[in-house]
């Protein structure tokens, strides 16, 4: 369970700032989309597939999710980062909002979602159609 800012997002990137009030974890995904967070404040424990030991993140470190991995992730309570994500960014919502779907049924919330992620494409376009204009 966490709380996100989107700052910006297109088709192949996003920047946002995520975090947590609460003691939290789960499965970080598996995307087409190259991932790395930096640690405004709190703890971020990572578990990679294939190990044995989790690693633990502080403020100021930057953590790298490679396009294609999967990770058990947990936040402390307190815990913000940046976010910020390169690749197929659509991809990336199937399994963000899974969760929402077929979980909590969270509808509010998945229209809260997708609107903002739907007004800052037409922003996208729209700084590209006006540059092509000049």
């Amino acid at each position: 369970m966490g709380s996100m800012c989107v700052l910006h997002a297109s088709l192949t990137e996003y920047v946002l700032l995520f975090g947590s009030a609460i003691d939290t974890g789960g499965h970080s995904g598996r995307y087409w989309v190259d991932i790395s967070d930096t640690i405004i404040s709190g703890t971020f424990r990572q578990w990679k597939e294939g190990t044995t030991r989790s690693e633990i993140y502080y403020p100021g470190d930057t953590i790298a999710h490679p396009s294609g991995e999967a990770t058990a992730v947990q936040w402390s309570a307190g815990t913000w980062m940046v976010e910020y994500g390169r690749g197929v960014i659509p991809s990336a919502l199937l399994f963000s909002l899974a969760d929402t779907v077929f979980s909590t049924q969270d509808l509010v919330t998945l229209f809260y979602t997708l609107r903002v992620y739907a007004k800052a494409l037409l922003l996208e376009a729209s700084a590209y159609f006006s540059h092509l204009a000049q």
